[in-house]
This record gives structure tokens, C-alpha cells and sequence, in this order.
């Protein structure tokens, strides 16, 4: 199995809670998740970089899709991107209406 089929389901479970969100409309604004979006995928790309560079990780080269950003195979963003995902999305979807604003 690859990387990018491992990833498939976390991804697909992140994008069906947000788009439950959405139909509830209790989506996330989209100018925080954006902001959310950019630094964590920043933070993601250095510690990612550093931490498969130091020797710590390492990926088979058979099971990724041969891209990468640094030394990090794209499919190692797929957890933040399912994170950035899901967590607004549950946030939204949890809070009472005080909490969280449609």
C-alpha cells in the first residue's frame, strides 16, 4: 500500500465532517482557516524537512509519488491538511451558538 492510499480515508473522513458542517451552515470563516492553513502547512514543511533530513524517518521511495517539497514527500502533508480540515469543522459543529459563529 502507498502512502497516498493511507492517506485517502483520513482525508476523506476530514472533507465529510466539513461538508456536514457546511450543509449545517456551521462552516468555518474561511480568512482564520486560511491563515491556520499557511502557517501550519509552513510549520509542517520545515519540521518535516528537518526531521526526515536528520535520518529519524525515512520513506521508501517505491511507495511515494516521487514529489516532494525539501526533502518531504507531499504525502506527508496529508495529516495536516486533513487536520485543517476536520478540527474547525468539529469546532463549528460542537460549540454551543455563543461559541462559534456560523
Amino acid at each position: 500500500m502507498t502512502y497516498l492510499l493511507l492517506n485517502i480515508p483520513f482525508v476523506a473522513i476530514a472533507l465529510a465532517v466539513l461538508a456536514i458542517a457546511v450543509m449545517r451552515g456551521r462552516a468555518p470563516q474561511v480568512r482564520p482557516w486560511l491563515i491556520a492553513a499557511a502557517v501550519m502547512l509552513a510549520l509542517t514543511a520545515i519540521f518535516d524537512n528537518a526531521i526526515i533530513s536528520s535520518g529519524l524517518v525515512a520513506y521508501d521511495d517505491e511507495l511515494i509519488s516521487g514529489i516532494r517539497l525539501g526533502v518531504a514527500p507531499v504525502e506527508d502533508f496529508a495529516y495536516t491538511v486533513a487536520a485543517l480540515l476536520i478540527i474547525p469543522a468539529l469546532w463549528h459543529l460542537w460549540g454551543t451558538r455563543g461559541e462559534a459563529s456560523p
